[in-house]
Order: structure tokens, then C-alpha cells, then sequence
């Protein structure tokens, strides 16, 4: 191989082979065959906590209502945002099921996949969809 290459130097031989550009083009095919089923489960990955940080951090809002009020019926996200905390990106969540006792805040507002709710104080941030 190494006397191939000393042969083509000394000729000033230009170019590759066909050989030489199929092992390449298989090399970048397998590469490309492991990189990719990675990048989506990162991708996933970083969905799913992204939505659990964003449902974490609304919770001091929502329970800082509930501190002034004594109760969580009229919470709304607008409100959570004029009174509590301006930076709430309103279109990363959605608020359902708001009463005195209770409320579901979920991340992101919409979708089918990666999606994490709290439904109420007491429970935990779990997958899926508010009822």
C-alpha cells in the first residue's frame, strides 16, 4: 500500500481511486448509521428536561399565589406573570383544573410526546398529559 502511494507521488499521479472513494463513502455511511440514533435519544432527552425544569419553575409562582390568596381559584398564567414573575414564557405551559385546592400545570401547552404535568401541591411532576 505504502509503496502504491511512493509510486504515485514520484508519477505526480492525480486523484483517487474508486476503491478509495467507496471506502470512504461506506466509512461515512457507518458513521453516520451510529451518530444518528444518538442524536434523536439526546434530542429526547433534553425535551423531556427541559418540560420538567420549566413545570419545576413555575411552581414558587403557583404556590406563591396560593400564599397571598389562600386559595388557587382565579390563578391564570397571565396573572402568574404580571404579579409574580415577568420573565414566564406563557406559551410553554398550559393551567387546567384551577379550584381552591387544586390545579394541573403542564409543559408544553400542547403536544403528544415529551410532555410533563403537576397535578396539584402535593403531587409529583410525572409524563403526560393534565386530565
Amino acid at each position: 500500500m505504502i509503496s502504491m502511494l511512493r509510486k504515485r507521488l514520484r508519477h505526480e499521479e492525480k486523484g483517487f481511486t474508486l476503491i478509495e472513494l467507496l471506502v470512504v463513502v461506506i466509512i461515512l455511511g457507518i458513521l453516520t448509521a451510529i451518530a444518528i440514533p444518538s442524536y434523536l435519544s439526546f434530542r429526547g432527552r433534553a425535551q423531556d428536561a427541559a418540560n420538567k425544569a420549566n413545570v419545576r419553575s413555575i411552581i414558587p409562582d403557583i404556590e406563591s399565589y396560593y400564599a397571598d390568596n389562600n386559595s388557587y381559584s382565579g390563578m391564570t398564567l397571565a396573572l402568574l406573570q404580571t404579579t409574580y414573575d415577568q420573565a414566564l414564557n406563557l406559551s410553554q405551559y398550559a393551567l387546567s383544573g384551577v379550584g381552591d385546592t387544586t390545579y394541573c400545570v403542564q409543559s408544553p401547552d400542547s403536544g403528544t410526546s415529551h410532555v410533563f404535568m403537576k397535578n396539584g401541591p402535593a403531587a409529583a411532576i410525572v409524563g403526560g398529559s393534565c386530565p
